[in-house]
């Protein structure tokens, strides 16, 4: 099976930069599509951006686009995600998900999945 480990979530003022990490075990990686969704208090998990298998597209939720940018290492197994102008808005949980299957917005459509790391943007 495949594991994923999330980093890099923290405090950071609105406006301001994140870059987070979901380094994988397990073989494969390479050929596994790669997501980002977040999970805000009371809120249903929300797909943020996500990467075909061989990096060739990209999606994003509207509301990051031109902030967002979803990235992958396959030679280190490690998927990011950096975050710039970030907003109040953005706090959430964010979780890594990868599935051997094509790119879907539901979480449901998803495989394996990190623990989350916490994100915090104050106004």
């Amino acid at each position: 099976q495949v594991q994923l480990v999330e980093s890099g979530g923290g405090l950071v003022q609105a406006g301001g930069s994140l870059r987070l990490s979901c380094a994988a075990s397990g073989r494969t990686f390479s050929s596994y599509a790669k997501g980002w969704f977040r999970q805000a208090p009371g809120k249903e998990r929300e797909f943020v951006a996500a990467v075909n298998w061989n990096g060739a597209n990209t999606y994003y939720t509207d509301s990051v686009k031109g902030r967002f940018t979803i990235s992958r290492d396959n030679a280190k197994n490690t998927v990011y995600l950096q975050m710039n102008s970030l907003k109040p808005e953005d706090t959430a949980v964010y979780y890594c998900a990868v599935d051997s299957g094509g790119l879907d917005t539901v979480a449901a459509g998803w495989r394996y999945w990190g623990q989350g790391t916490q994100v915090f943007v104050s106004s």
